[in-house]
């Protein structure tokens, strides 16, 4: 099979096309435009409903470019029609064929600091890894996943952060990371090096409380969103915890309670909001006096 001959990115890009979907692409887009850059379309998935009965809602990055006046299109060949000479991906969610990335040189956002985390949930998985730091690279694209070449880089610590704060954060430093390298010019990336890691789609499992691990695991998980356990037979969300400062669990089993702390496999996560099944989001002691446990009730039954 011959190897493909990808388009090089120009210098000094002036002209480009825009490829993004949720919000955390956006903050790229109006850089773009703020900096003076020429967006002459964007592509975005298409209009999807959130209900049943809802009419079809515009992803963000498609209400981002129609508010700034920028043409708008859900066809990914339309990329080479307008005469540009870059593509910019943010958070697309479809891979490019090499048959357009050999028309048309492509520079895309990704935040990790790769090689680690390649793939569609890096900032979910560094957070539920541990890692100390993430970050932002700015990457020429590759058929293959994630593998290109990186043109710059920058890190910041994750401390406590949940996935929504960090990916909120890591959306701002990537638009002001991209702008800066358009604008020092495209010449010499880097060759990833180092050991690589794949962030692989996250399902119902990575999200699930299995109250035998340690607290400070749990803790991480919650901290991606979407954390469940069961209480009583029926889904329990955890959407706020806390590592529990020097907790008294006398002889608790992993998911017993002592007050609004869960006994775990070692030390104790605190519960701070929840939602019931079929009810709202609750602070977890509302809940818990209104739940009412007794001696053999546990989280995870």
């Amino acid at each position: 099979m011959p190897v493909p001959q990808l388009a090089i990115a120009p210098a000094h890009p002036q002209r480009v096309v825009f490829l993004g979907t949720p919000s955390a692409a956006v903050p790229s887009l109006r850089a773009l435009v703020a900096d003076g850059f020429e967006v002459a379309l964007v592509i975005t998935r298409a209009d999807r409903r959130r209900g049943r009965r809802s009419a079809p809602t515009p992803t963000p990055v498609k209400a981002a470019a129609l508010e700034l006046g920028i043409r708008v299109s859900h066809d990914l060949d339309d990329v080479v029609t307008v005469g540009a000479d870059l593509a910019v991906v943010v958070a697309y969610g479809r891979l490019v064929p090499t048959r357009i990335l050999e028309s048309l040189a492509f520079l895309n956002v990704h935040f990790s600091l790769l090689p680690r985390w390649r793939g569609a949930a890096p900032v979910e998985r560094a957070i539920l890894a541990g890692d100390d730091t993430t970050g932002v690279c700015i990457m020429g694209l590759e058929p293959a996943l994630d593998t290109g070449p990186v043109y710059s880089r920058a890190e910041t610590p994750i401390e406590s952060k949940t996935a929504d704060e960090l990916t909120s954060e890591l959306a701002d430093l990537g638009a002001s990371l991209l702008v800066r390298t358009m604008r020092t010019g495209l010449a010499d990336p880097v060759p990833q090096s180092g050991e690589v890691t794949f962030a692989d789609k996250l399902g119902p499992q990575d999200r699930f409380l299995d109250w035998n691990r340690p607290a400070n695991e749990l803790e991480r998980v919650v901290r991606i969103g979407g954390a469940w356990t069961t209480w009583r037979g029926k889904r329990l969300l955890v959407h706020r915890a806390q590592l529990a400062d020097s907790p008294d669990l006398g002889a608790a089993a992993p998911g017993g309670l002592v007050g609004v702390t869960v006994a775990t496999g070692a030390g104790g996560l605190e519960l701070v909001e929840v939602q019931p099944e079929g009810k709202g989001r609750t602070p977890a002691r509302a809940w818990l006096n209104g739940a009412r446990p007794g001696p053999d009730d546990r989280l995870g039954s």
